[in-house]
């Protein structure tokens, strides 16, 4: 009811300026309160129709990613969705397969496929993804803390590193050990442990100095400057047809995962139908008929700025909201461009689309205009669904309530809230008094009660938090 009511104004305030701008950023409080709303309420639908198919393509995209060459310092890979994260660089490289056992893991030894270019950490990184690939990412060792010997024979080993006085020096800059590197052979017996104590060693590679490090490839100073100059120029170059034949041979590879997704979050269960986006929907409907908005692409823009916009997009962009798992720098990227994708798609106007334009517009041109009907669709199914009356929908809430109540920190809520009012306290006070309803109530002399019994209790609850 309060939300409502606090929509109602903005929806006021939009229609003096421009309509088509509701809800499309999220600075008042309404707009914050809608997003979290909105969240709990798609908690369920996220959880048990949209998590496997999100999940699946994850896996997919880094299995994709990892499939050839990526630079452990720059994150740029073979295969990507991102053209500023292409690898443009043909490097030879052999897949090299390694028997590894891990001290202390409780677990046989696996065959862990690499490639023979990988970085030290790059070996360590596939290496802890075969033995905790069923185990939160969270709980996982990081590629700092574990060592990784090999055995070159029953009477001669040693402690596998990025950097050591192998390591080959090209133009000022130290290359990063590589398996062809250390002359580690297919089928060689390694084992990693964890490291009883820091070794002085480097902390994160991709964090390393690319003026004093480098993997797969020097940095080109006549590269960079083009790059420079491009920054400053209205025309984009045109991507040369071999690496947009590699972005493309990636986007064949993850399209099914794609489309399985954006089928799943454009669903209606007949079982278990989306209430509350039908509840909203239809008070955006009833609010655009009081006001004599008539333009249907008003509404499918309020439509689309509340819930695609809102909610999907900023799942898509961070899936650790939603799983234990790493997202890269690379696999970020790659995700926006699918949430470009997902825009385009909730978008009411057509794709212009040319040579200069952006190669992550171009990659899903050809599937933007079934995305499309499919946005179309859903919001005509809800349309049709029946209205849900008030009482409906408050029980609605309560089950929901009722299915969380034990998953949500009310002090730590407390807390926030208690910031927020007492940043403002003088004007939520006048307004408290100037409302004859809530000075019937007596609801300013409660609110400095509230404020005095926070005073003492919001250290305490904070750090429970």
């Amino acid at each position: 009811s309060i939300m409502k009511d606090l929509l109602v104004d903005l929806i006021d305030a939009s229609a003096s300026k421009n309509p088509k701008l509701m809800l499309r950023r999220t600075e008042s409080v309404v707009e914050k309160m809608l997003t979290n709303w909105m969240s709990i309420c798609m908690y369920s639908f996220l959880k048990e129709t949209v998590g496997e198919p999100f999940f699946l393509l994850l896996c997919a995209m880094k299995q994709q990613i990892n499939k050839g060459l990526v630079d452990a310092i720059t994150g740029k890979a073979r295969y990507t969705l991102n053209e500023e994260w292409l690898l443009r660089e043909n490097i030879e490289a052999r897949p090299t397969n390694l028997n590894v056992s891990f001290q202390g893991c409780g677990m046989d030894s696996i065959t862990v496929r690499v490639m023979d270019s990988d970085s030290i950490s790059q070996v360590k990184e596939k290496i802890l993804e075969g033995f905790y690939k069923n185990v939160p990412f969270s709980q996982w060792p990081r590629v700092e803390d574990v060592d990784l010997e090999w055995f070159a024979s029953s009477s001669d080993s040693r402690i596998l590193r990025d950097l050591d006085n192998t390591s080959v020096v090209e133009d000022g800059r130290k290359k990063l050990n590589t398996v062809a590197h250390c002359k580690v052979p297919d089928g060689a017996s390694l084992a990693m442990s964890m490291k009883d104590k820091w070794d002085g060693t480097l902390g994160r590679v991709k964090d390393l100095d690319t003026e004093k490090y480098f993997h797969l490839v020097l940095p080109n100073d006549e590269l960079v400057e083009t790059k420079r100059s491009h920054k400053h120029s209205h025309r984009k170059k045109v991507l040369p047809e071999i690496y947009l034949t590699r972005l493309l041979s990636t986007k064949g590879t993850l399209q099914k995962f794609l489309d399985d997704l954006f089928r799943a979050v454009l669903s209606i269960h007949a079982v278990k139908p989306p209430f509350a986006v039908k509840y909203f929907f239809d008070f955006l409907e009833e609010q655009a008929e009081k006001r004599g908005t008539t333009d249907p692409d008003t509404l499918h823009i309020w439509k689309t700025n509340s819930l695609p916009l809102r909610f999907w997009v900023n799942i898509l962009k961070n899936p650790q909201f939603v799983f234990d798992v790493e997202k890269t720098d690379h696999m970020d990227a790659c995700l926006s461009v699918i949430a470009q994708a997902f825009i385009d798609a909730c978008s009411i106007s057509d794709l212009q689309l040319g040579k200069d334009s952006p190669t992550n517009k171009l990659l899903y041109a050809k599937e933007i205009p079934e995305y499309k009907k499919a946005v179309q669709k859903y919001y005509r199914e809800i349309q049709e669904m029946i209205t849900l009356s008030e009482q409906e929908m408050n029980a609605h809430l309560a089950e929901e309530s009722r299915k969380y109540q034990n998953e949500f920190n009310t002090n730590f809520a407390m807390g926030e809230i208690y910031k927020y009012a007492k940043r403002y306290r003088s004007q939520l006070v006048n307004a408290l008094e100037s409302n004859s309803m809530t000075r019937r109530l007596q609801f300013q002399h409660k609110f400095e009660q509230v404020i005095a019994l926070m005073e003492d209790n919001i250290y305490e609850c904070c750090s429970e938090a």
